[in-house]
């Protein structure tokens, strides 16, 4: 019986034992076995280096964090007190890495000291820098990524496109920074910054996470493609020229009025002022010259 067995081929051996009870588990076993040699031998190697990449980005942008922002925001970027029981600076953990491309790609962040409106300023670091911060910060929790290009290149856009952008603009954003874009004062010091020669990407990232006190207009608000508009007429209307030559800052009629108040009625007041003086030097001398000559006439009588 055994040598029966034995004499058995390698197809009809196994083909007499497929319905054993742990054949299922064999085969798939042997099936996953097959599908991860596969996966190692033809699988791109640039998956893992990329990872390796990400990660040893994390760990630097790590490092910076360390040095110039734990001081407000914590070691892990938990926010921080001043101990005088306001905060020195905000949780980072769930903003993503736009708002920390915006804040530090646009030198508001480190912050040189607090206040009520933190100005832009130039960068305090390199680009590669900035991309390791948000790295970081992105690692911490889910947020706003930083935009693609194509979300903020305007480089296409239409006539259409741009008139759209400034329905939108003139509906959300001018309240606070006027209808050019000029920006404008709000209450308790602060203000909203002039939107003129903000890079698009910047602009993009400031709607998407609502720094300070403007609004957050996340993608379920507010489309890329609005975002993309709005960009595209703020570009339009700093090529803009000004038709009066002078925009004086395009604050609207209330610079404008100031204006012809300030220039046209102070040099109304002038020329009266130049009249005036004027007309009193020539009196003046009028009677001295009337009266030189009467007294001329008298000294001849009298000679006489």
């Amino acid at each position: 019986m055994s040598e029966k067995r034995t004499s058995l081929s390698p197809a009809r051996f196994l083909s007499a034992r497929r319905r054993h009870r742990s054949a299922g588990l064999v085969v798939l076993l042997f099936g996953l076995l097959a599908v991860g040699s596969a996966y190692a031998a033809f699988a791109p190697g640039s998956a893992v280096a990329d990872n390796s990449a990400q990660s040893q980005q994390i760990e630097e942008g790590k490092k910076l964090f360390a040095v110039g922002c734990s001081s407000c925001h914590g070691l892990n970027a938990e926010g921080s007190g001043n101990g005088e029981g306001d905060m020195a600076g905000p949780s980072l953990i769930g903003v993503g890495a736009a708002a920390v491309d915006f804040q530090v790609g646009t030198g508001r962040m480190p912050a040189m000291q607090p206040g009520a409106q933190i100005p832009r300023k130039t960068p305090s670091y390199t680009p590669e820098e900035i991309e390791a911060l948000a790295a970081y910060v992105a690692s911490l929790a889910p947020g706003p990524a930083v935009p693609a290009t194509d979300s903020y290149d305007i480089s296409k856009a239409t006539d259409e496109q741009v008139t759209r952008g400034g329905e939108l603009f003139r509906t959300n954003c001018t309240a606070c920074h006027n209808f050019a874009g000029k920006g404008g004062a709000l209450p308790k010091g602060k203000y909203a910054p002039s939107l003129m020669g903000v890079d698009p990407k910047h602009i993009y990232e400031a709607m998407l996470t609502g720094p300070q006190q403007m609004p957050v207009f996340s993608d379920q608000v507010m489309l890329p493609e609005d975002k993309r508009d709005i960009i595209a007429y703020l570009h339009a209307l700093q090529e803009q020229k000004d038709p009066g030559g002078f925009g004086l800052g395009r604050l609207g009629p209330v610079s404008e009025g100031l204006w012809g108040w300030l220039v046209g009625i102070g040099l109304l007041v002038a020329v009266a002022v130049w009249i005036g003086a004027k007309g009193v030097k020539a009196k003046g001398a009028g009677a001295h010259s009337g009266g030189g000559a009467h007294g001329g006439g008298a000294h001849g009588g009298g000679a006489e």
